[in-house]
């Protein structure tokens, strides 16, 4: 019997109406399109307004995108992890709440926090199931409304982060496509760089929490730039070297979008032009878990079956991590 692999057979997604870009952002605070676009190379980012819109309601359309163009019936998805910093609520998890409502009512159901690289460490573990036998189609979700955690008197985080959700199906395949290795990493020592210090057990929601601004994301950037330069490129080629890959066999890095500067640094240690490079933080800023499945959705119809991809992260905690997927089917294929 040949090997089962898991292979994305679909992808969906959903980005919120409002956009908010650099000349908008200038009036909340002091900074300026130039130096946006220099040090990070976003233009535009959708942020999620409206009262009572979590990251479900990303995540609800986004799976209902990915259902509609895959044809898929709901109720033979059977599992579902949602990638997320900023879940609904702690519980129940936001991947239950996003079957529920889009159908899937056979699923069993569970949130996956690993900060930006929560995609790929949701995605690893959607295709131990498939591979084991145990499951035949699987959701897996990135989506973050990061508008909920940022400051947005606070120039160094607030032109980096939007919002949006996007969504892939895994199905078990015996021809070699899916996803055939992964790396994935964590490094603890990164806890005091990147975090968000209110809301949990260490830290109640109280009004001391409030008025320090616990509720938002921190970062200390020159330390988190490094670190995800070094980490996502040597797992980046780590990844290659092991299955043989030359920078030629590469039809497109899938990097998360972070910044502009982080992406170009891991593609010239790969050795891939940057049109092989998957990029769009210009439209949609850092989404957190769901940058890379947005790329995907975003790139399909220019993916053909048999297409080489590294997805690479890096995220707070430190997490990081490249995953190799073979690609499954034309893009053009499937409407928009």
């Amino acid at each position: 019997m040949s090997k089962i692999t898991a292979a994305i057979t679909g992808v969906g997604a959903y980005v919120p109406d409002y956009i908010l870009d650099n000349e908008e952002l200038s009036k909340l605070v002091d900074t300026t399109d130039e130096w946006i676009m220099t040090r990070i190379g976003i233009k535009t980012r959708h942020i999620l307004k409206g009262e009572g819109k979590g990251t479900s309601y990303m995540g609800i359309r986004a799976v209902n995108d990915l259902l509609e163009k895959t044809g898929v019936d709901p109720t033979e998805v059977g599992l579902v992890i949602c990638a997320t910093v900023t879940p609904d609520m702690f519980f129940p998890s936001t991947a239950n709440l996003i079957a529920f409502q889009t159908g899937m009512t056979n699923a069993f159901c569970f949130d996956m926090s690993a900060a930006c690289s929560g995609f790929l460490f949701a995605l690893n573990t959607a295709a131990q199931y498939i591979m084991s036998g145990m499951q035949k189609k699987v959701v897996v979700i990135g989506a973050d409304k990061m508008s909920a955690i940022t400051d947005y008197t606070d120039r160094t985080t607030c032109p980096i982060f939007g919002d949006a959700a996007a969504a892939v199906l895994l199905e078990p395949s015996t021809d070699g496509y899916g996803i055939l290795d992964a790396s994935l990493h964590s490094d603890g020592r990164g806890a005091q760089h990147l975090y968000m210090l209110g809301g949990g057990s260490l830290h109640p929601s109280s009004e001391h929490t409030i008025r320090e601004k616990m509720h938002y994301v921190h970062q200390e950037g020159q330390t988190v730039f490094k670190a995800a330069v070094s980490n996502m490129a040597d797992v980046s080629v780590e990844v290659m070297q092991r299955n043989n890959l030359g920078s030629e066999d590469i039809r497109y890095l899938v990097p998360h979008q972070a910044n502009m500067r982080i992406i170009d640094a891991v593609a010239n240690r790969m050795g891939l032009p940057s049109e092989r490079c998957m990029v769009n933080i210009q439209k949609y800023g850092n989404t957190t878990a769901a940058t890379i499945p947005l790329c995907l959705w975003d790139y399909e119809q220019r993916l053909n079956k048999g297409d080489n991809l590294v997805l690479a992260a890096f995220g707070g905690g430190f997490t990081w991590g490249a995953i190799y997927v073979k690609w499954a089917y034309d893009g053009a294929t499937m409407h928009k």
